[in-house]
């Protein structure tokens, strides 16, 4: 499919090319018959690479496409950051209500935090062995020791951290 992108972007350009090389490095070529050299710089200067039909071998007509332009994808940007214990929570807590009032489920990117309010996304990064995701604060806690986020199990699978029980982590509070 790229590739097929990549051929409608560049046959315009690519058929400018073409007839001003022909123009230029042969000049008494393009002099005897330069109708089909001024048929292909016209069609190179009038077809816009947003609405090209490419012909297919096996269709009965031009095949329209359209082209979009290249998706530009912006990070989040990082509001705070800190260090410190995680652990995660799960399966005796599955279908019970959290304390924004939504059921817990098993396998949802969330977690527990003190006192980021609910809603926040945090960028959680397991410091053992560098794999991160994006959670949704939705819980308060975690009430043990000086941990900083408890993780569901969804979130502490991503991680990595099930086996272990807990991990030391970066949080990265996301805009």
């Amino acid at each position: 499919m790229q590739n097929l992108q990549a051929a409608k972007f560049l046959f315009p350009s690519a058929l400018l090319c073409i007839a001003t090389a022909a123009a230029t490095i042969a000049p008494t070529v393009a002099q005897e018959n330069t109708e089909p050299l001024q048929q292909l710089t016209a069609l190179a200067e009038t077809t816009a690479p947003s609405s090209l039909d490419l012909e297919l071998p096996g269709l009965d007509s031009p095949l329209p496409l359209k082209l979009k332009a290249p998706s530009v994808r912006m990070f989040p940007r990082v509001l705070a950051s800190s260090q410190g214990e995680a652990s995660w929570y799960g399966p005796g807590f599955f279908g019970n209500r959290t304390a924004n009032g939504e059921v817990f489920r098993p396998g949802t990117l969330t977690a527990a935090h003190r006192s980021l309010p609910f809603g926040t996304k945090v960028r959680v990064t397991n410091l053992w062995n560098g794999r991160s995701a994006v959670v949704r604060i939705n819980d308060r806690g975690p009430f043990h020791g000086a941990r900083v986020i408890d993780l569901a199990h969804g979130a502490a699978h991503e991680l990595g951290l099930i086996s272990s029980g807990i991990a030391r982590v970066k949080l990265e509070v996301l805009q």
